[in-house]
């Protein structure tokens, strides 16, 4: 599991990975309410991470581990 920042950007969320200085925009995540939000996450260079679904965060920027599925580096 990696320790990863989601942050909200222009046109949506934007995750960051510290670590290995990777930000890429999630162009879908499984759940986005304020009720039920995380889940799988897929980013724009095709990378899917899974985070534990959770209530919402209060604000933004919010850090949290995710684990990776799939897809590139």
């Amino acid at each position: 599991m990696a320790n990863i920042m989601i942050r909200k950007g222009d046109r949506g969320y934007v995750f960051y990975m510290p670590k290995r200085d990777i930000e890429d925009s999630i162009v879908s995540m499984e759940f986005d309410s304020p009720e039920k939000w995380g889940g799988e996450i897929k980013l724009g260079n095709g990378g899917i991470y899974y985070i534990e679904p959770q209530t919402a965060p209060a604000r933004l920027p919010y850090s949290l581990r995710a684990r990776r599925i799939d897809g590139v580096e």
